[in-house]
């Protein structure tokens, strides 16, 4: 399994090179290139449901914040498996595209977060314009594949983060249509866009 591993990092890492991916991966991973789409989300839930998009933007964050401190406090100390720039044995084929840093690998809490983000979204945007659940789970899928792209993540590092944040966007989603009537349900808010209330 570490050899597959590994052979794929090479493979998506080294042997996928280009100019393209160089200046677009760069750009995947940072926050502040991804600022418009979530401000963009923001007024969107607020010019069309106003103080009901509160419950929704909350929701959101926790998904992402439980993903995050799942990812980066609890599996990763636990795992503390080393980045492959950090990995002796991959320098001499490794492309360093980013600065290493120091922390753990497994699993990305990019993925993690992006992922929890992405299937929440889905879930709630999904249900007015469908075309928009692929738009968010292939905005995670190039965050993720970015991290390996430049060199800080092997493949399950992704993978084992994308289901993480998937699972946790998921569940959160439930948790919010199930429990958060009192602050505006899933249903009520497709009524409201149905109907125009």
């Amino acid at each position: 399994m570490e050899h597959l591993d590994h052979t794929l990092f090479r493979w998506i890492n080294e042997g996928l090179s280009n100019p393209v991916f160089d200046v677009l991966c760069f750009l995947f991973r940072e926050k502040m290139f991804w600022s418009p789409l979530y401000f963009f989300v923001a007024v969107f839930l607020f010019l069309n449901f106003g103080k009901k998009g509160w419950p929704v933007v909350l929701a959101l964050v926790f998904a992402v914040a439980l993903a995050d401190q799942t990812s980066s406090q609890v599996i990763k100390k636990t795992v503390k498996r080393l980045r492959p720039c950090n990995q002796i044995e991959l320098a001499e084929h490794l492309v360093r595209r980013v600065n290493c840093g120091g922390g753990f690998s497994f699993p990305s809490s990019h993925a993690a977060n992006h992922f929890a983000a992405a299937v929440f979204l889905s879930g709630f945007f999904g249900q007015f314009f469908r075309r928009a659940r692929w738009w968010f789970l292939g905005w995670a899928a190039a965050v993720s594949f970015s991290q390996v792209y430049v060199g800080v993540h092997f493949p399950s590092d992704v993978l084992a983060g994308g289901f993480l944040g998937a699972g946790i966007g998921w569940a959160v989603l439930q948790i919010f249509r199930n429990y958060g009537k009192n602050l505006g349900s899933l249903e009520h808010y497709l009524f409201v866009v149905e109907n125009g209330d």
